[in-house]
């Protein structure tokens, strides 16, 4: 490991994130989770779906 790691986790273990902040990233792990379950499922909509296109050159 990158000694900068062991830096950052000694920085977390004095100083930890907030409730609110580690509420946060589940909340936003969470969504990106059951967004993938609804389309792995089938049930995303046709309307939300992108379509690819070529750029111009």
């Amino acid at each position: 490991m990158n000694p900068r790691h062991f830096l950052r986790m000694s920085q977390w273990a004095r100083n930890p994130p907030s409730k609110r902040r580690v509420q946060l990233v589940f909340g936003i792990i969470l969504l990106c989770l059951l967004i993938f379950g609804v389309e792995y499922m089938g049930w995303w909509p046709d309307w939300a779906t992108g379509e690819w296109t070529r750029a111009p050159r």
